[in-house]
């Protein structure tokens, strides 16, 4: 059996070349969490951005072209994605291999740190999230899944349930059988996550934490909202 980093990159392999049709969407939740983003950027005084799984640049793209004063980069493992990035008008230092769980950066070596689905690949995102607040001297910013927002009324409420009572571990292990994973056409591989799973983390190391569903959701996003983002301001030099 193929590990799962293997089986993941093999799906992007398999699917680089319609890998912006499958996801990325002008209407859909990261991109509404980009176009935030941006704001807080030139709200923050922002001079670098550093984007984690930057697939073929879609949030690099945006910041180039909103914000063309700004040092950006992007790590992303896939080759077939880089190469479609690259091939759209990235330049190879603009997109980057390496890894989100262990980033070659000096501590506070870019102003932000970003990453829109991508947490949800990554099988310790604490270690991911942990090295993006250490590379970020002012902020980090979040886009992902909050998988006790997702499903009908009575599924989240038995969800954040099993989450209150320290179930949830056990219940993903039954879920996927063991593997820690699922496997699907539209994403690959993917983790059970929540933003909400590193929100004490961030708490610790930012000054302020500030949080937009960036789906349609009720006043609760932890009960409610099926995608969050999330940002946390370690310093500011806004206002």
């Amino acid at each position: 059996m193929p590990d799962p980093v293997t089986i993941q990159r093999e799906y992007y392999r398999r699917t680089a070349a319609k890998y912006d049709e499958m996801h990325v969407h002008s209407d859909g939740e990261h991109n509404f969490a980009l176009r935030f983003m941006v704001s807080m950027i030139d709200y923050l005084g922002c001079g670098s951005v550093l984007d984690i799984g930057s697939g073929t640049g879609r949030a690099l793209f945006v910041l180039k072209e909103e914000l063309p004063g700004i040092r950006i980069c992007g790590i992303e493992p896939s080759p077939e994605l880089r190469a479609a990035a690259q091939a759209k008008g990235l330049a190879p230092n603009e997109i980057v291999d390496g890894d989100a769980q262990a980033l070659e950066y000096r501590d506070g070596e870019f102003d932000l740190v970003c990453a829109f689905g991508a947490l949800h690949h990554i099988p310790k995102p604490s270690l991911a999230v942990g090295e993006m607040l250490r590379v970020a001297k002012r902020a980090i910013f979040i886009s992902d899944a909050n998988n006790f927002g997702q499903g009908s009324a009575p599924v989240r409420a038995v969800k954040q349930i099993v989450n209150s009572l320290g179930l949830w571990t056990l219940l993903d292990f039954i879920k996927s059988r063991g593997k820690g994973y699922i496997l699907s056409e539209g994403d690959g591989l993917s983790y059970s996550y929540s933003v909400f799973n590193n929100y004490a983390q961030i708490r610790r190391a930012c000054e302020s934490v500030h949080l937009l569903n960036t789906m349609d959701a009720g006043v609760n996003p932890y009960k409610t909202a099926a995608s969050v983002a999330l940002l946390g301001i370690k310093a500011s030099t806004a206002g």
